[in-house]
């Protein structure tokens, strides 16, 4: 007992020199954002006044109709611009260290897939979808969608979607919304994915699911025809409410899972300066309302719908994701008696990007993915 308390106090050590290197995290106000919800399902231009408790019933009133209602609201029209690009391969670095010069990057040319958001933001460079195309050598009929996690720089994940062509198995690393080249000039790091602004934050989760079922679109069309996805931490929930939308996906890798998207904004160490600009505003429960139509726990009844293989992954001194929650979402797997796995590393969040944690995470996810297609 002795040896695994200095254990986890060395560990959540790491983990909170690891969250607190970037100084260039924005405290940013609170704001409903009622604005970025026009012509949604369920709200009929009934837009609430600019009084708080108006705001907050609306929200939370949308969210019921829209976690109802999910398939509509999660539905889109296939983009009709697809195309592949030839560029050299960018960082778009987030923290502070790479943004002032930091490790670089062997020069090296990608193919990228390019095409036009079916879910539409203010931002130009948001609106048009990024997604780094890695084609097996040999001919395929499979392939796995790969979203890293929240404030990715573009080389992040590229090495797992290598891994996949080792197996036979594509992969298409999509830049999720206002990340890497997507991400608009007046912002350092991914805020607007997650931020204080309540519409924002479910604008930017339903553009990424849009996105993500765009890009099978464009793989069928190149006769690809079975499918998986690889989520990390926020790419995870985005995975998961894919899935519970998509019955292409069979092979489902959520690589740190929790449970409401407010809980983890309210309790995670990475989040604390989103929590600072909201907490003297809105109540947790009040924000898990309003953020519920984003939420993973409110779409085990979807997801069961069709049959899929699932590998969970969760650390077990994770400060950002806390245990807890992931271990509700095996619960939740267990209860639905839905096919999955389960691995539990023994790190932190943002340490299991690093040595040795991320070869152990590579492992399970190669070796699930190997044998779930």
């Amino acid at each position: 007992m002795l040896m695994l308390s200095r254990y986890q106090k060395w560990m959540y050590e790491w983990e909170t020199r690891l969250t607190t290197r970037d100084t260039n995290r924005v405290v940013r106000p609170f704001a409903w954002g009622a604005d970025w919800v026009m012509g949604w399902p369920g709200v009929n231009g009934n837009f609430p006044s600019a009084d708080h408790q108006a705001n907050e019933q609306f929200f939370h009133e949308l969210n019921r109709y829209l976690v109802k209602h999910s398939d509509q609201f999660y539905a889109y029209d296939t983009p009709a611009d697809f195309r592949l690009e030839q560029r050299e391969v960018e960082r778009f670095a987030t923290s502070a260290e790479q943004l002032n010069g930091g490790a670089r990057h062997k020069p090296e040319v990608g193919t990228f897939l390019r095409f036009t958001s079916a879910v539409r933001s203010p931002y130009a460079e948001n609106n048009l979808v990024n997604a780094r195309w890695f084609a097996p050598q040999k001919r395929s009929k499979r392939a796995m969608i790969v979203l890293p996690q929240w404030n990715a720089d573009a080389l992040s994940h590229n090495a797992l979607c290598r891994i996949f062509n080792r197996l036979g198995v594509a992969g298409v690393r999509l830049s999720m919304p206002y990340h890497d080249v997507r991400r608009p000039a007046e912002i350092e790091r991914a805020d607007y994915a997650v931020s204080a602004n309540v519409g924002m934050t479910l604008s930017s989760c339903r553009q990424a699911v849009a996105d993500i079922r765009s890009c099978m679109d464009w793989l069928e069309t190149e006769g690809y025809r079975e499918f998986g996805i690889l989520g990390t931490s926020l790419g995870s929930c985005y995975a998961f409410i894919a899935s519970a939308h998509d019955t292409r996906l069979r092979v489902n890798a959520f690589n740190h899972a929790s449970t409401y998207f407010a809980d983890v904004v309210w309790t995670g160490q990475s989040t604390r300066h989103i929590r600072a600009g909201i907490e003297s505003t809105i109540t947790l429960e009040s924000l898990r309302q309003a953020w519920l139509a984003i939420s993973p726990m409110a779409y085990f009844e979807k997801f069961s719908r069709w049959p899929k293989k699932s590998l969970i992954v969760y650390a077990k001194y994770d400060l950002t994701f806390l245990p807890e929650f992931s271990r509700q979402v095996v619960e939740n797997f267990e209860r639905w008696n839905l096919n999955h796995r389960v691995a539990v590393l023994p790190c932190g969040h943002y340490t299991t990007g690093e040595t040795p944690f991320k070869y152990l995470d590579a492992w399970h996810i190669g070796k699930f993915v190997a044998r779930a297609f």
